[in-house]
């Protein structure tokens, strides 16, 4: 098995945005970022400490035009970086799911390293806005993700009435389902965890 650090960077620029992403996924969950959405910033933040991943973003995007571009292509360009630090998938559990509270609210998020990328998101949210961040938003960055980590990806708000709380525990449970789908396991290493021989 592999003592190599998985690290990544990937650069991805539009005449929308132009998006810095560097990954470790053996780090610490240190993070330095940047996308001129504060709240944004919050909950890439959770995914860092909450999947000990270290994670560097830098983002210009249109905001004097709203949200969207930013907020859609980071998840883009988070998960063309996670997909390359991951490389073969030799050894990973490729599975995980967490469930994570806060107060009232109580989110699930299982993932799966399949290969094959698709989203289900179930999430009522509260409010349409969190700060300066747009609600609809999570669901293109996880969109945006999920097309280009090349996972399958189901999030479920399963309680909830405060709208920070709700996207608190989504961002939190989606570090902590990454943490465990990306770790490797000694038990099958060198191995690609899957019966066709290839994710």
């Amino acid at each position: 098995m592999t003592t190599e650090p998985r690290i990544a960077e990937v650069q991805r620029d539009t005449k929308e945005t132009q998006i810095r992403v560097r990954v470790n996924l053996d780090g610490t969950g240190q993070a330095t970022l940047s996308t001129g959405i504060g709240f944004f910033d919050h909950m890439l933040d959770q995914i860092a400490r909450h999947g000990l991943i270290d994670l560097d973003i830098d983002a210009k995007g249109d905001l004097h035009i709203d949200g969207h571009h930013t907020v859609e292509d980071v998840g883009i360009t988070l998960g063309m970086a996670v997909a390359k630090a991951v490389g073969d998938k030799k050894g990973l559990t490729r599975y995980g799911h967490a469930y994570v509270p806060l107060d009232e609210a109580l989110s699930r998020v299982v993932v799966d390293f399949s290969g094959r990328p698709g989203l289900e998101m179930a999430v009522d949210f509260k409010a349409g806005m969190v700060g300066a961040f747009d609600t609809q938003l999570a669901y293109e960055f996880f969109q945006g993700f999920s097309n280009h980590a090349l996972v399958s990806l189901h999030i479920d708000n399963l309680k909830g009435h405060n709208a920070h709380h709700q996207c608190e525990t989504i961002f939190k449970a989606f570090g902590r389902a990454l943490r465990m789908a990306m770790t490797l396991d000694p038990r099958s290493a060198g191995v690609i965890p899957s019966t066709k021989g290839s994710l």
